[in-house]
């Protein structure tokens, strides 16, 4: 069975090769943002974590400066002026969220999880998602992750971001996450992370839903 101890010595076994294998790109990406934008290179964000215990999330800087505290706060839109030139890169990649490597080693997060929110994110589930959700540790991707990987386009098409996100978004997310934690295992966690690498060269691919048959159905495409 795939125990939670058994996942935490894959999490450091995996966490420690890429480390060593993406040093190369980090140092260049640390280099880049030294020299662009206002050059900050990290980007440390309180987030809701295991047992709902918070924690900072590192990631690379990708927007200006107290970018929460500005236009639509927590949620970032399509084209959202907020986000930095190589910042944009960074995002549509996903490499700015490869720093988390870092927090999986400390022990933070997971490679695979549900992704860890903003406290005023957390708040747009229910309570019962929001005493469930993270009884697994938060994870650099998810299935949640994988879905809602254009989450920004989503968001911009409405005319009130922070509600849609609340009433769309939100419930769809949490049960999805919700799905995780019960059908947590080694394989489940494979198929994500193969999942994750397909939707990024492939964002508009729905293949997740024939490769996990029994994920909670989209309610847009009831």
């Amino acid at each position: 069975m795939y125990k939670f101890l058994i996942k935490r010595i894959i999490d450091l076994i995996v966490s420690i090769v890429l480390l060593l294998i993406l040093s190369p790109l980090f140092i260049i990406i640390i280099f880049i943002l030294r020299l662009t934008g206002e050059g900050q290179v990290f980007y440390f964000q309180e987030r809701i974590g295991y047992k709902n215990q918070k924690f900072k999330i590192i990631k690379f800087a990708t927007m200006i400066k107290n970018s929460p505290n500005i236009g639509s706060g927590s949620l970032t839109l399509r084209n959202d002026p907020r986000v930095l030139p190589f910042g944009r890169f960074l995002r549509k990649t996903k490499i700015n969220e490869l720093t988390q490597i870092i927090n999986v080693l400390l022990g933070d997060m997971s490679i695979v999880g549900p992704r860890p929110q903003m406290e005023i994110d957390f708040l747009c589930y229910s309570i019962d998602i929001r005493n469930l959700i993270y009884n697994s540790k938060p994870g650099i991707t998810g299935i949640g992750s994988v879905i809602f990987r254009d989450e920004e386009s989503f968001i911009s098409k409405s005319k009130d971001p922070r509600k849609f996100y609340k009433n769309k978004i939100a419930p769809y997310k949490g049960r999805l996450e919700l799905w995780y934690l019960n059908n947590l295992s080694f394989y489940n966690d494979i198929k994500i992370i193969l999942l994750t690498l397909w939707v990024i060269l492939y964002p508009k691919s729905n293949l997740q839903y024939s490769m996990i048959k029994d994920l909670p159905k989209n309610p847009s495409h009831s």
